[in-house]
């Protein structure tokens, strides 16, 4: 039976909306259909969460028009070439914009199906149903879209909100466990730069969330959406504080970008990148040696990568500056002043990066 455990909203106005966490939510006709405008449904799916998840939806949406895409799974497939299957399959059906798309699968889904909406007669409607959880608690909310440039991630996109994100935390039962330690790296992110007591209960609890107790999963998903969806809130456009949520963000990317995207997970080149922003962190005199070495054991406790690859300061240093946070020429990384403590920054000394970069290569 359906079970919701606990819900909240994200306060946009007139574009807010709700996140539903639970248990067999998949087979809940009526919280699907509150937020389903019309009879013409599109489910965005990929060839690995649909054969699992697929069913669950149809049966649940009974008696609508309802379509399906399956597009390839990975990240290297988040590129416009891909997305416009979404809109062959759109035009194809004949749907009007009063249709509503849902995005039944992980972060690249997500985001290219959003990115779909915000386009598709310039806006439709969709609804987030994220299957792992790193989208659970990172990219289904906050209304970032977009997909992939061979130059940079993420580089082509939109804002663009859900009607409603449905994450049911039973998904998370077939999700292998390198999945799972990358949706880690973002709750983690969540505790280390807005909440030291969120941090301490993850330290707590690493292995019951890497052993999938229910319990632990829609804590660990609800403590990171509050957290994610007050910042949103306060900052829908990243025009300040949301940035925080990029701690990590700019090595993790310059990692992904530098290794060929899908060579190391979005939370795998995070994790590592998040280790690097606290070790710069530390020899900029922000951060304690013992706050760095929590953050690295944590990290590193939930099965992720410490350490970045072998990519060259130099190397680094070129991906880095191909990168959303550059805002007229000036690099911005997002930096601790403690655990719970993060602050934006662009006038850190360019030595200590080096510094920070050149202390992996050694």
């Amino acid at each position: 039976m359906p079970h919701i455990i606990s819900s909240l909203d994200v306060d946009l106005g007139e574009r807010s909306y709700p996140i539903y966490i639970g248990q067999d939510l998949l087979s809940d006709a009526e919280l699907f259909r509150r937020h389903i405008a019309s009879q013409q449904v599109m489910v965005v799916s990929n060839d690995t969460v649909a054969p699992l998840y697929m069913q669950a939806l149809v049966d649940s949406l009974h008696g609508m028009q309802l379509e399906q895409v399956v597009l390839p799974d990975g990240e290297k497939y988040k590129t416009l070439d891909i997305l416009n299957r979404i809109f062959d399959g759109l035009l194809g059906y004949r749907f009007d914009r009063g249709c509503t798309l849902i995005a039944l699968g992980g972060g690249v889904i997500g985001d290219m199906t959003g990115f779909a909406a915000a386009c598709y007669q310039r806006g439709v409607n969709f609804i987030q149903v994220p299957t792992t959880l790193l989208s659970q608690v990172d990219s289904s909310v906050g209304g970032k879209t977009g997909v992939n440039h061979p130059l940079g991630k993420n580089m082509i996109g939109a804002f663009y909100q859900p009607q409603a994100v449905v994450i049911d935390i039973d998904t998370l039962k077939t999700l292998p466990a390198r999945e799972l330690s990358a949706g880690l790296a973002e709750v983690i992110k969540h505790g280390i730069i807005k909440d030291e007591g969120y941090f301490s209960w993850l330290e707590a609890h690493m292995q019951d969330l890497r052993s999938l107790d229910a319990e632990a999963l829609a804590h660990a998903v609800k403590g990171s959406c509050i957290i994610k969806s007050r910042v949103v809130s306060a900052d829908e456009r990243e025009a300040g504080q949301r940035a925080l949520l990029n701690f990590g963000h700019t090595f993790g990317h310059a990692i992904e970008t530098g290794m060929g995207y899908g060579n190391w997970l979005h939370g795998e080149a995070v994790g590592a990148g998040m280790c690097m922003a606290a070790r710069m962190s530390r020899l900029l005199g922000w951060l304690s040696p013992e706050e760095e070495t929590r953050i690295t054991a944590l990290i590193e406790a939930a099965g992720l990568p410490v350490t970045p690859p072998d990519l060259s300061p130099g190397r680094f240093m070129e991906l880095m500056s191909v990168d959303k946070k550059v805002m007229a020429g000036q690099l911005r990384l997002v930096l601790l002043k403690g655990i719970g403590k993060a602050l934006i920054s662009e006038d850190f000394s360019m030595e200590v990066l080096q510094e920070t970069l050149q202390s992996y290569t050694a």
